[in-house]
């Protein structure tokens, strides 16, 4: 069976009351024009919250806030525990290495083989190279790549390079994963190919993810769906059943419009939420 990268021990995941991501009245704006406007919602132990919205609506500007990559104008933002809004560059390099985030398009450095790519936090935290190297070939072989270690990513396909991109955010065994559309662009059968493994890592690890996604039928695919360790590959819950630790968000116009299950995104009556899953 495929083995995958074990998460580390947090206080987190000791304590599953504790939120692992938390935004509270997070704004953000760019030349005068606010893109973020009082954005509330947490991310639990476990949980994959799937972050909708129209283009332009500010979900991969929320990814960054997340990440620390950028800074609210105002809110806070709570990351394991820790305010993170003025928290120095060092601290922030620090908590990073507890989260794995997957790039639109995967933005793997081209002058680097596989192995590097996917070793590149792990050389910048001075770890040891024979750990370096097991570790690599682990996250490589959770998204069944193994074989690609010495190739460059202009030698892979698109979803490959994906996958490449996926192993990398998951060498560290982070407590969190961003995803930012790590679909977009891909054909329909390499799509279900990367929701597998998010899927995967969400029921296999636990590890909880905040996953943003334009497909409507690969964030339904992950509400409706199973991974199945035995058979080493996703199948349909029972009896149209539904994810319980997969929620939704929605952006429209800056301002969080629905954040809450599968079943209640489906039978809301907002107008804009009706006719965007339409």
């Amino acid at each position: 069976m495929v083995t995958a990268p074990q998460p580390t021990t947090s206080a987190v995941q000791d304590d599953p009351s504790q939120p692992v991501l938390v935004f509270e009245d997070v704004s953000i704006g760019f030349e005068g024009k606010k893109v973020l406007d009082n954005i509330s919602f947490k991310v639990s132990p476990g949980e994959t919250r799937i972050l909708l919205g129209p283009a332009g609506s500010g979900k991969s500007v929320l990814l960054k806030l997340a990440n620390g990559l950028m800074r609210p104008d105002s809110g806070t933002i709570t990351v394991f525990g820790e305010e993170i809004n003025t928290m120095p560059e060092e601290q922030l390099f620090q908590l990073r290495g507890r989260i794995g985030m997957v790039f639109q398009e995967g933005a793997l450095f081209d002058s680097l083989t596989v192995r590097d790519n996917v070793a590149y936090r792990l050389i910048e935290q001075k770890v040891p190279e024979e750990e370096v190297t097991r570790r690599v070939l682990e996250a490589l072989r959770f998204v069944e790549l193994e074989q690609t270690v010495d190739k460059f990513p202009s030698q892979l396909s698109g979803g490959m390079r994906r996958r490449v991109a996926i192993a990398r955010a998951i060498v560290n065994r982070p407590d969190l994963i961003l995803y930012d559309s790590p679909t977009g662009g891909l054909d329909p059968i390499t799509s279900t190919t990367i929701v597998e493994l998010v899927m995967k890592q969400r029921d296999v690890y636990h590890t909880s993810s905040l996953l943003v996604t334009h497909r409507l039928q690969d964030a339904f695919m992950l509400a409706t769906h199973t991974f199945d360790r035995g058979e080493n590959h996703m199948v349909p819950i029972p009896n149209d059943g539904l994810d319980p630790k997969t929620n939704f968000l929605m952006l429209h116009d800056g301002h969080l419009v629905f954040d809450g299950s599968t079943h209640d995104l489906v039978h809301s009556d907002d107008p804009f939420i009706k006719e965007y899953l339409s």
